[in-house]
This record gives C-alpha cells, sequence and structure tokens, in this order.
C-alpha cells in the first residue's frame, strides 16, 4: 500500500455551498460531507472534490495575465457540445473560443465562482492497421 495517496482536489471560493451544487450537477455526484466551511461532493465517476470557504477569494482571471491561471480542472466527455450546454445551463462560462492547438479536441470554461476547467473530449483509440 502507498505511504501518501492522492486526497481530495480543494477550491477555495466565498460561497462553497453554491459551487458545490455546480459540480455535483456536472460531474452527475453526490454529495459527501459538509462543515460550516468546506464541502465534498464525489462525481459518478469516483472524482472527489472539495470547497472550502475563503470570503477573500479571487478567483483566477485566465486567460488574461494578472493573478492568472493557478490550477484549473481537466473534465473528459464524449460530446463537447452537449457538456458545453450542460455547463452554461448551470452557470458556467465559455472562456477560451479559438479552436483547440493540442492534440485533443478541448474547450475552456470558467465556473461560477471564476476557476478554470476544461472540457476535453474522450480520445478514442483505435488499432493501429495491419497489412
Amino acid at each position: 500500500m502507498a505511504l501518501v495517496k492522492a486526497g481530495v482536489v480543494v477550491l477555495d471560493c466565498a460561497e462553497p455551498e453554491k459551487l458545490a451544487v455546480f459540480y455535483k450537477e456536472l460531474l452527475e455526484g453526490e454529495q459527501t460531507a459538509v462543515t460550516a466551511n468546506r464541502v465534498e461532493i464525489k462525481g459518478a465517476e469516483g472524482t472527489r472534490l472539495a470547497f472550502r470557504r475563503d470570503v477573500n477569494a479571487t478567483p483566477p482571471s485566465w486567460p488574461r495575465p494578472e493573478n492568472s491561471l493557478q490550477a484549473h480542472l481537466d473534465l473528459v466527455v464524449e460530446d463537447l457540445d452537449e457538456a458545453e450546454r450542460k455547463v452554461v445551463g448551470l452557470g458556467g462560462r465559455p472562456t477560451e473560443t479559438k479552436g483547440s492547438t493540442g492534440p485533443f479536441e478541448e474547450r475552456s470554461y470558467a465556473d461560477p465562482a471564476g476557476h478554470s476547467f476544461t472540457l476535453r473530449r474522450e480520445q478514442q483509440l483505435t488499432a493501429p492497421k495491419r497489412g
């Protein structure tokens, strides 16, 4: 057994209850713990996130350079358009409107508290051609 195991990703925000609802709905998960200053959720696929109250939290300003990207989540989806509709319907907003330049098809967003995250299309693995 590993001496150290990954625990939970924690996002600081002014209103953890509201941000937890956004991610719980987006990840089709469940709330697992609540204290006065922290809410934890577990997504349907097992991803664990927590939201900690920080009344002075300043969201990243990415893609602007001041107070820029601090960390972000990569979320894997099958259908980018459908996932984008869900994100926007839950209160998220697109932050990157130009096409993806990397090896993955992806789009960038901010959650209702301003944290950056990316929806990335699930890669379809295919066997090499034989012949």
